[in-house]
């Protein structure tokens, strides 16, 4: 009766996430079309000044600020159950360490691959200076008023010693995103390490905060489609077809980076470290592989993803099922990567020069923000919306992404379940397996 129950739950969220994005996708091209319109029928009418300061403008700020609202807790709240439920199991304790240090470092990989793909081809780059100047003073003041609270940029080695924070609610007034992510992690660490009634509880306790959070967000995203129509009309009012060209240029890029993860690195990671024919491995993953973009739905593909593991690639059965039930949550490598181009191309994009130090900031909070990201949709847009206010780039700008979401998502989606199905290939290369009983039929 429960399993019947919580089965027919998620069939009514499937639903409702695939209204959602519909109707995001209408206010997108709803909102571009009347820019557009605007833009080459009545570019300077007083009215259309009127329309974006007292209607779209408001808006879309507000929906901005619901998201800052929750986004720390979010980030917090994630980041530690996702790497305290790492040290879940005592008799996989090594596993869990050899499945956080991957995690890291692949995600690592996986950011610099897209922050140098974006870099180097630059789809944001060559929109008109005045405009983009013009947006920015127009529509900038709440992101600019986020980067103040945060204080005088720091470099050289205050900075790095400024992500230890010395007081972990100064750092949360602050929005200083990447000290309380250094506080969430170590919290975790210490959370995994010590497993005792009274922390049981508070994980516990921890995983409500989180809960909350997500459904939280879950109902602010609710307000997507209008903010989406707010944005849209915004910038395409501003800067008419060119806007088409460069959110062109976006998605090629971002499946760019997203190609070469899935088919440069993995097939190394799995050749090195597993000894496993990458030809071999996508072969046997075919199943896992068109759920994932099918759904676009991480938690969706799981079961599949199980099956795969235990029937096609003979993972052990222990190993398999920890590093993929953790890594639905906690390796995302698809989101870490659409994150930091997204940032990347919307400074581009509003003619905002990033130094190394901001990139670095940049592709620190995206890889720790891969742990954990919410399962709804548009979940990454929290972190997203807080990184581009944290090196002043209008966060507004998310609306020029959110139409082409679904496609991308399922791309993403698609990297992320794979990757999960590579690092249950790494980690269990890595232990002693035991001989399994043929299970075929």
């Amino acid at each position: 009766m429960g399993e019947a129950t919580a089965i027919d739950q998620a069939a009514r969220d499937e639903v409702r996430a695939r209204q959602l994005r519909w109707r995001m996708l209408i206010g997108f091209l709803a909102g571009l079309t009347a820019g557009l319109a605007v833009h080459y029928g009545a570019p300077d009418a007083a009215w259309v000044e009127g329309l974006t300061t007292y209607v779209t403008g408001p808006l879309g700020q507000i929906f901005l600020r619901l998201l800052f609202m929750l986004v720390i807790p979010l980030l917090v709240s994630a980041l530690i159950v996702g790497v305290a439920e790492m040290g879940e199991m005592r008799a996989l304790k090594t596993v869990g360490l050899r499945t956080l240090f991957y995690t890291i470092a692949v995600s690592t990989i996986a950011v610099i691959v897209s922050l140098a793909v974006v870099n180097a081809i630059q789809p944001g780059a060559g929109v008109d200076p005045a405009l983009a100047r013009s947006l920015m003073a127009e529509g900038a003041a709440g992101a600019q008023a986020i980067a103040d609270r945060a204080g005088e940029a720091k470099t050289g080695m205050d900075a790095v010693v400024a992500i230890v924070p010395d007081n972990i609610f100064a750092a949360m007034g602050a929005n200083d995103v990447l000290a309380v992510m250094f506080f969430a992690l170590f919290f975790g660490i210490g959370l995994m390490l010590v497993r005792t009634p009274q922390t049981e509880a508070l994980k516990t306790v921890i995983e409500g905060v989180f809960d909350v959070v997500m459904k939280l967000i879950g109902l602010v995203i609710r307000l997507a489609p209008i903010a989406v129509f707010c944005f849209m009309f915004n910038l395409a009012a501003q800067f008419g077809w060119d806007l088409i060209v460069r959110l062109s240029a976006f998605v090629g890029v971002v499946l760019l980076a997203l190609a070469i993860q899935m088919f440069i690195v993995f097939p190394i990671l799995l050749k090195t470290l597993a000894g496993k024919s990458p030809v071999a491995f996508f072969r046997e993953t075919q199943e896992a592989f068109v759920m994932a973009f099918a759904t676009a739905s991480s938690n969706a593909t799981l079961p599949t993803a199980l099956r795969v593991a235990h029937d096609r690639l003979r993972l052990p059965d222990k190993v398999a099922r920890f590093v993929l039930t953790i890594g639905a949550t906690a390796n995302q490598n698809g989101t870490a990567m659409f994150e930091g181009v997204t940032v990347i191309f919307l400074a581009q994009f509003f003619g905002i020069d990033l130094t190394l130090q901001q990139q670095v900031v940049v592709m620190l909070v995206c890889i720790l923000g891969g742990i954990g990201t919410a399962g709804v949709p548009a979940g990454s847009l929290p972190v997203i919306a807080l990184i581009l206010a944290s090196v002043g780039v209008p966060p507004e700008g998310i609306g020029l992404i959110l139409g082409v979401d679904r496609f991308l998502d399922m791309c993403r989606t698609t990297l992320n379940v794979i990757g999960d199905l590579v690092a249950a290939t790494v980690v269990s290369a890595g232990t002693a397996k035991p001989v399994r009983a043929d299970t075929s039929s």
